[in-house]
């Protein structure tokens, strides 16, 4: 009588192991095909660093109000034509800021002219040369090349001619930037500012011929907008684009002022993967800065997640 009830016992016993293997199988087929067929949540695209061009004295304010750094200009920060004592204390100052300074920016000063009959390329050069020292101890990373006085061509003188004395200073600055660990980020003004460099198509075209790993590219919304530049240039600059400024069209006001709409710009860098600097480059803020500045970033964000 055992016997049989052993066998029976057994068999149910391996009849169960085997259901509820095959139904593990089943389980988790299932759970493999609702996995594949579910669709893909997207990852959020990360934002860019939000910069401020304001000098030290902005810093906690700045931080206050979610920047992550500042951006200021070449002669305020790194004082090139001032003796190096002078910019120890302000090294002091700058490793003592509450925020990074990651760029600089008004970098080669009008008078150091680079194109013309009588260009001052080896004085520029040697003014660079400082500024990329000095900018090397204070950890910036980008200086921008605007300079629109600097590279303006004299009326009469030769467009061509003028492109290759700048593709030339450009070549010879390059691995001298390279060799202080800063890029050099050309910036095309409108028209308005300087009569060479006015688009970003442009400044592509010229970082191509350029042909210096550390001279790259930086896109102004501001004056794209004010050349009605479509937002595909930054589409087209590609990883040529390493820095940005924004302001709004009219009036160069921070965002959020007059409402102006970044997101056509945002979309398209965002299509690009841009994760690297955007400063707000723009005029007066009003009497309660910590406010302006707060609305400010808060709409970038907003228009950021929102293209």
């Amino acid at each position: 009588m055992n016997e049989p009830l052993s066998k029976l016992t057994n068999f149910a016993t391996m009849n169960t192991n085997s259901f509820t293997r095959r139904r593990f199988l089943q389980v988790s087929l299932a759970s493999a095909v609702g996995l594949v067929l579910r669709p893909a949540q997207a990852a959020p695209v990360p934002q860019p660093k939000w910069g401020l061009c304001h000098g030290l004295s902005s810093a906690v304010f700045a931080k206050s109000a979610g920047y992550d750094f500042l951006e200021n200009s070449v002669s305020s920060l790194l004082v090139p034509a001032k003796s190096e004592a002078e910019f120890v204390a302000t090294l002091e100052a700058i490793r003592k800021s509450p925020l990074p300074f990651n760029s600089c920016n008004g970098f080669i000063p009008g008078e150091l002219k680079l194109t013309g009959p009588a260009p001052k390329t080896g004085e520029a050069l040697a003014f660079a040369k400082i500024a990329l020292e000095r900018a090397e101890q204070a950890r910036i990373r980008f200086i921008v090349l605007g300079s629109g006085k600097a590279r303006e061509i004299p009326t009469g003188f030769d467009p061509k001619k003028a492109r290759e004395q700048f593709i030339e200073f450009c070549r010879q600055l390059g691995p001298l930037a390279a060799r202080h660990q800063v890029t050099i980020v050309l910036e095309p003004l409108n028209r308005r500012e300087t009569n060479f460099i006015n688009r970003v198509s442009e400044g592509i075209d010229l970082v191509d011929q350029i042909r210096e790993p550390a001279i790259q590219l930086l896109a102004d919304i501001y004056h794209m907008l004010q050349e009605d530049e479509s937002p595909d240039s930054l589409r087209q600059a590609g990883p040529r684009l390493r820095h940005c400024h924004i302001a709004e069209k009219a009036k160069r006001t921070p965002p959020g002022f007059a409402g102006d709409d970044f997101k056509p710009y945002f979309r398209a860098l965002k299509d690009i993967g841009y994760t690297a600097g955007l400063s707000i480059e723009a005029g007066p803020w009003a009497k309660e800065p910590v406010a302006e500045m707060t609305r400010a970033r808060q709409v970038m964000a907003e228009q950021w997640s929102a293209a």
